[in-house]
């Protein structure tokens, strides 16, 4: 299988022939379908390992600081070829994708071979056609979420876990700094929680996107326009909530933060920026920073996330794979939209040039996806497709689309399904019968048997439609703002 790798002494980006991982116990073998290239953090990575190793050094002193204690305990040589053969060895990429399970691994009782779902994880959730996947960091993707959406699924929880550290309550306001794919996700988190955003980023463009998607005010953190929508918003009060949603080594954002602020407000960050905390300022608000780390309670933790052992949700309520279903599910029912995030999709075999393309500026994206081969792509279809009614295309002055028979009132149509039920319109594989209103029984003609045989084949009914089924009276079940697949 190929696989996303980088040198981390030279800066090499390559796409490298690998071994397929074996399927072991408590985890499933999950094929690609869509992975997300994360804007900030992976593109960090790539522009670190081009620097000299002075560079290096500077733009991680946490790793400068751990080779320091190698060479107390071990010694300057060892440390040494310890460190260049770290530095000489091809790392993965990645972090967020959706596949289809391939295979099922011992004492997993929650998916079965060709389900869909969301994974997590920077060692589990690569840029590669197959990954081995622990059961705490995949979630099983909501029926009708097209696989591109649910791979937004890891920084989605990213966002929600930032968000949830805040502890926003139905009125308030929220400052969010810094609108990349982190900041637009916080944004309508925050919305669809009832609070009112006002965003910070210097980037007009990412200005425009968060307001269609939410925000009531955005603006240059330079300029005025931010400090005057939060005075008119809260009355001069300042921000309940900031979200530092930023990178990079300014620390414009945490002085931003002091200033608009009220009172005790609350400071959380979710990115890596600059945090040179100005004391005066954050004393005399008494002011609360926070943390928040990666997708939830159960990061870092080998016995959470390899060994699966799950926390009680009477004492942790969120955990990391409890925040990615909750983040699919909010995408599915449409209080989250990521369509407008993705700016790129390119296919896997291209990845070294869209990196190189991200790095040099040439790509502006907010989002940009991977799209794996064919085949994985049409498996997922295959399970999430759902027919629209023809009816109802007809009622829109639309013609119906083209392919397979389908219901007319719209219900989905799984290939996978082999049960028929009965809906409203005519019977169809997988059609649920809770869906859709039950239809009335039908009298049988004469000469017609119980299983709906007869000596001649009775034809469609070409009349006017009854009031039943007609566009002015649809059926019960409508598909929301679930997205076919593209």
């Amino acid at each position: 299988m190929k696989q996303v790798v980088q040198n981390y002494k030279s800066g090499e980006l390559a796409v490298l022939d690998v071994p397929v991982p074996g399927c072991k116990p408590g985890g499933v073998l999950v094929r690609s379908a869509y992975s997300l290239i994360s804007t900030g953090t992976e593109l960090m990575k790539v522009s670190e390992a081009g620097m000299s190793m002075l560079g290096k050094a500077r733009s991680r002193p946490d790793q400068v600081a751990k080779v320091m204690q190698s060479v107390a305990t071990n010694g300057v040589p060892a440390t040494y070829r310890k460190v260049m053969g770290k530095l000489d060895s091809y790392t993965p990429l990645g972090y967020s994708l959706c596949g289809v399970v391939e295979q099922v691994g011992a004492g997993i009782d929650d998916v079965k071979v060709g389900d869909l779902v969301a994974c997590a994880g920077n060692e589990h959730a690569l840029h590669a056609e197959v990954n081995w996947v622990p059961k705490n960091l995949y979630a099983p993707v909501p029926e009708g979420l097209a696989p591109r959406h649910a791979a937004f699924g890891t920084v989605g929880s990213i966002a929600m876990q930032g968000v949830r550290q805040g502890e926003p309550q139905l009125g308030e306001v929220a400052l969010v700094i810094g609108l990349g794919l982190i900041g637009q996700l916080v944004v309508q988190l925050l919305t669809a929680a009832g609070v009112r955003v006002v965003g910070a980023d210097p980037d007009p463009t990412r200005c425009e996107l968060a307001e269609r998607l939410g925000a009531a005010a955005c603006g240059d953190p330079a300029s005025a326009a931010v400090e005057a929508a939060v005075a008119e918003l809260t009355d001069g009060h300042g921000v309940d909530q900031v979200f530092l949603a930023a990178g990079g080594g300014s620390n414009q954002p945490v002085e931003l933060a002091a200033r608009l602020a009220r009172d005790r407000g609350r400071v959380v960050d979710i990115g890596k920026c600059r945090l040179d905390l100005p004391w005066n300022a954050y004393y005399e608000k008494e002011l609360d920073v926070r943390f928040s780390r990666s997708y939830g309670p159960g990061r870092y933790d080998p016995s959470y996330e390899l060994e699966g052992r799950d926390y009680p949700i009477g004492y942790v309520r969120w955990t990391e794979r409890r925040n990615l279903a909750c983040f699919l599910d909010l995408v599915a029912r449409g209080r989250v939209d990521v369509e407008p995030l993705v700016s790129h999709i390119a296919d896997f075999d291209d990845a070294v040039e869209t990196y190189q393309r991200l790095k040099d500026g040439e790509l502006k994206a907010v989002a940009v996806l991977f799209r794996y081969p064919e085949q994985t792509e049409e498996a997922g279809r295959r399970r999430l497709r759902w027919w629209p009614c023809p009816r109802s295309a007809e009622a829109r002055g639309r013609p119906p689309r083209p392919g397979p028979p389908r219901t007319r009132c719209g219900l989905r149509s799984s290939a996978r399904a082999t049960t028929p039920r009965r809906c409203c319109c005519r019977t169809w594989p997988g059609a649920r019968a809770s869906s859709c209103r039950p239809s009335s029984p039908r009298r049988r003609s004469p000469g017609q048997t119980r299983s709906g045989s007869s000596a001649s084949p009775r034809r469609p009914p070409t009349s006017t439609p009854s009031s039943a089924t007609s566009p002015s009276t649809p059926c019960s079940w409508s598909p929301g703002t679930a997205r076919t697949p593209n």
